[in-house]
């Protein structure tokens, strides 16, 4: 075997013992990438990324290549404070008040999960908490839901062409629901879609997936999210689609 073939092998299987994996970059295994070439593609220029967190998802697109518009939303009060101080030096990225988006505007209670990436407007059901324990509920906040079509803000009013993030853990319906409004300027959309019931009340993946084909959207791209390790069984994955 060449020594360079070998000393690769042998690197990788160093990288494995440590809980790395090295593969060859390119787009046939980089989702980020595949991602934004998708978006840049259909002439994107505004992401709404609704769930932002502390925006691991814009940071994200931004080291693959996606240099426009960014308006993002996150209804945790720690989380929007992170939010906010990480995006502060973007001058093409900006955050919303904090709120939740749903199909209605109203004042609800939002369950904080304990490893905050699952805090939920919904109740968590058990076979989360089993595959994820740090993810059970340990607070809870009081915030604002409002309709994303209803929102008076500089950026959704200028776009053309706008890409739709939803990460809500069980709350992507009304989240599309509510905007409805915007969809002639929406050309993509990406959402968290569970394979099974992981929050009370929730789509289904199927009923998810039908209602944004209904919209005029086709499935682009798959990315698989989380997995019960225990049993290696995926429970979430997200779905990527655009215009027809």
């Amino acid at each position: 075997m060449p020594l360079k073939k070998t000393l690769g092998n042998t690197l990788k299987k160093l990288f494995q013992k440590a809980g790395f994996k090295v593969e060859r970059y390119c787009q046939g295994n980089a989702p980020g990438l595949q991602l934004t070439q998708s978006m840049i593609s259909n002439s994107i220029d505004l992401v709404v990324d609704v769930g932002a967190a502390s925006g691991g998802y814009g940071r994200a697109l931004r080291s693959h290549g996606y240099n426009g518009k960014i308006l993002s939303f996150e209804p945790l009060a720690s989380a929007h404070e992170s939010l906010s101080r990480n995006t502060a030096k973007d001058c093409c990225w900006e955050v919303a008040p904090r709120m939740a988006l749903g199909e209605n505007d109203s004042v609800a209670v939002i369950n904080v999960a304990g490893n905050s990436d699952s805090s939920s407007l919904l109740d968590m059901m058990d076979v989360h908490r089993s595959a994820a324990p740090r993810s059970a509920y340990i607070d809870r906040q009081e915030v604002d839901v409002k309709r994303l079509d209803g929102l008076e803000h500089p950026l959704l009013k200028e776009a053309g062409s706008i890409f739709l993030k939803i990460d809500t853990q069980g709350f992507e319906g009304p989240v599309l629901r509510g905007a409805t409004g915007l969809l002639p300027r929406i050309m993509g959309i990406q959402v968290e879609m569970s394979l099974v019931p992981l929050y009370a009340g929730q789509s289904g993946w199927r009923e998810l997936m039908e209602q944004i084909e209904n919209l005029g959207f086709e499935l682009w791209n798959i990315f698989p999210g989380f997995l019960d390790t225990r049993r290696g069984k995926l429970l979430q994955f997200d779905g990527l689609f655009f215009r027809k």
